[in-house]
């Protein structure tokens, strides 16, 4: 399977990029508790479609951990049995995860699309890493990097299970989102380190600083980001369902978000210019400032057009395919340190 080994490292970026859209599409149509229960949901490996379903029903047979809704709350099936004419609590247990007990079929199957995604993704991990077995004579750093993937994308989806029973802790989300970036950085190493080819590229090393700088802007901007995000959720939560007043008073954390796009776009415009006048070689750069304008348009339409479809999404995977690219950058800015070629001012 070596031969495979570097199309199943794409395929495994491009996956983990599809469940962060999947991610930021439950988080923009608020799904994050479509599935009330992990692995499966509402005790069903393929999640219902109709409120019936999951309410008590006479004569219906259930299966063990099967759920409905019943006063307000959510109850597992303890065993297999049919029901009588009349309900029955010895069948059932009280779910105590949480208190949380609402059926919405598009929040519950687009969170069910996301697991989905999260599955597949994982699923093409662990070829890549069987694949990277071929590496273990001559590169045995790659193999142990693409089973660290693996082992990542076990512990992000016991991140994903404790944001659900945490009724989205917005910390655990911050640090759900985090894990994904690191996964991100792990396999564009693994990438590189697979393809193990020379590319011809000047070292400055004030190129090298400010894109390391860059990098971990960039992160510290998404982070921030989901503050921002947390402060709409609690409006939606408080009852404040017009997108008009979602920021009519924001809290400091928005202008921090805001003033702080414009410290990356200074810092990358700086960047592209060394680049382009020291002739460095980096041609990413053009994506960088591509993504950078996408980005903060996104924010513009967020704050100005209030919210329109998409936008919420966009805004997060773009920013994520930025933090992609930059990591890249930093690499090749790394490895042409230590080749010898420099060009400095």
């Amino acid at each position: 399977m070596k031969n495979y080994f570097l199309l199943l490292a794409k395929l495994s970026l491009i996956s983990v990029y599809l469940v962060i859209f999947a991610g930021a599409a439950v988080r923009m149509t608020g799904s994050g508790m479509g599935c009330p229960d992990w692995p499966k949901c509402f005790g069903y490996y393929i999640p219902p479609t109709e409120i019936e379903t999951i309410q008590w029903q006479p004569n219906w047979e259930y299966q063990k951990g099967q759920m409905i809704i019943h006063d307000n709350s959510l109850w597992k099936a303890k065993e297999n049995f049919t029901t009588t004419g009349i309900y029955n609590e010895l069948h059932w247990e009280k779910y105590t995860r949480h208190d949380y007990a609402e059926f919405n079929p598009k929040h519950t199957w687009t969170e069910y699309i996301n697991r989905l995604c999260g599955a597949l993704s994982g699923l093409i991990c662990f070829l890549m890493a069987i694949a990277s077995i071929g590496y273990w004579k001559t590169q045995k750093g790659l193999v142990l990097s693409s089973w660290l993937v693996v082992f990542l994308m076990g512990f992000q989806a016991w991140l994903g299970a404790t944001v659900v029973y945490s009724v989205l802790n917005p910390l655990k989300i911050t640090i759900h989102m985090v894990m994904a970036l690191v996964i991100v950085a792990l396999i564009i190493g693994i990438i590189k380190a697979a393809k193990n080819k020379t590319e011809i590229k000047k070292y400055n090393g004030k190129f090298r600083i400010l894109i390391i700088v860059s990098l971990f802007f960039s992160l510290f901007q998404i982070i921030s980001g989901t503050q921002v995000r947390e402060f709409i959720d609690e409006q939606v939560n408080a009852g404040i369902n017009n997108e008009y007043l979602w920021l009519n008073n924001p809290t400091l954390d928005f202008y921090i978000h805001r003033s702080f796009s414009f410290v990356i776009l200074f810092i990358n415009i700086y960047l592209f210019y060394l680049n382009r006048h020291l002739r460095l070689g980096f041609n990413k750069m053009k994506w960088v400032m591509l993504l950078l304008i996408l980005n903060i348009l996104t924010g513009v339409l967020m704050y100005y057009i209030h919210f329109p479809f998409g936008s919420q999404a966009a805004h997060l995977v773009l920013a994520t395919i930025l933090f992609g690219i930059q990591f890249q950058l930093t690499l090749e800015a790394r490895k042409c340190y230590y080749s010898g070629k420099s060009t400095e001012d």
